[in-house]
C-alpha cells in the first residue's frame, strides 16, 4: 500500500534539507519526482544522482507565471508536496512589512498558488491524486519572534482543511504533515547553546526530530496506504506539541 510506482509527484523547496528528503523518500517508494526550486542547481545535482525518474524544474511559488511554467514542465502530478518555505525571526514590534510580506508570500500565498495549480490540473486529467503541505507546530503553538512564520503556517493548516473539503469529490486528498525540530545545519548552532538545550529537555522525547522520522509519515500521506484520510494533520514532533506547559 506505500508502493508510488507509476506516480509522479512535486516537490516544491527540493534544494533544502527537508526538501531534498522527501524527494528522495518518494522516489525510494517508486515515484517519477520533480524536484523544484529557486536553486536549481541543487535540484538538478539532486535529480542527477536519483538518476532515472527524476527531474528538476525552476520554480519560485511567489511568482504565479513560475508556478504555471513548473507544473507544465512537470506534467500530470499525483502527489504535490508544498514543502517550500522561509522564517524571518525577530521580535513582533520591530518586525517588518517587508519581512511579513515575504514569509507570507512564500509560505501561505505560495502554497495557494502552487496547490491551486495542481489541483486543477489534477481535475483536468479526473484521477484524483494527494496534496500535501508541510506545515509545522507552530501552526498551533507560538515562540517568541517569529510572528509571520507562526500565523502563515496556521494559515496553512485552516486552507488543508478548507482544500479537503472542496477537492474530496475529485478524489483529491488533502492533508498536512507537522513537523516539530528538525536537526539541521541552520539550527545546529542554536541547539547547541544553553537556550537551545533546555528547549530540547522541554520535548517529551528527549531529543530532536531526524529528517528520516518524517519518512513514514510522509508515506503515509502520499500513498494508498492513507487514502481515506483527507483535513487530516499529522504531528510529527516528538510530543513537543503537547508537553506541559
Amino acid at each position: 500500500m506505500f508502493s508510488l510506482e507509476g506516480r509522479r509527484a512535486l516537490v516544491t523547496g527540493a534544494s533544502g534539507l527537508l526538501g531534498a528528503r522527501f524527494a528522495r523518500v518518494l522516489h525510494g517508494a517508486g515515484a517519477e519526482v520533480v524536484l523544484a526550486a529557486r536553486r536549481t542547481q541543487a535540484c538538478a545535482a539532486l535529480a542527477e544522482e536519483l538518476g532515472a525518474r527524476a527531474m528538476a524544474v525552476a520554480l519560485d511559488v511567489a511568482s504565479p507565471a513560475s508556478v504555471a511554467a513548473a507544473l507544465d514542465a512537470a506534467g500530470p502530478l499525483d502527489i504535490l508536496v508544498n514543502n517550500a518555505g522561509i522564517a524571518a525571526t525577530r521580535p513582533f514590534l520591530e518586525h517588518r512589512l517587508e519581512e511579513w510580506d515575504a514569509v507570507m508570500g512564500v509560505n501561505l500565498r505560495g502554497a495557494f498558488l502552487v496547490a491551486q495549480q495542481a489541483a486543477r490540473r489534477m481535475v483536468e486529467a479526473g484521477r484524483g491524486g494527494s496534496i500535501i503541505h508541510v506545515a509545522s507546530i507552530l501552526g498551533e503553538r507560538v515562540i517568541p519572534g517569529v510572528a509571520s512564520y507562526t500565523a502563515a503556517k496556521a494559515g496553512l493548516l485552516h486552507l488543508t482543511r478548507q482544500m479537503a473539503v472542496e477537492l474530496a469529490r475529485h478524489r483529491i486528498r488533502v492533508n498536512a504533515l507537522a513537523p516539530g525540530y528538525v536537526a539541521s545545519e541552520l539550527n545546529r548552532d542554536f541547539f547547541a547553546s544553553e537556550p537551545g538545550q533546555a528547549m530540547i529537555r522541554r520535548i517529551p522525547f528527549r531529543r530532536l526530530g531526524q529528517p528520516d522520522d518524517l519518512d513514514g509519515p510522509l508515506l503515509l500521506l502520499a500513498s494508498d496506504a492513507g487514502r481515506y484520510m483527507t483535513g487530516s494533520v499529522l504531528t510529527v514532533d516528538g510530543g513537543h506539541s503537547v508537553a506541559p506547559l
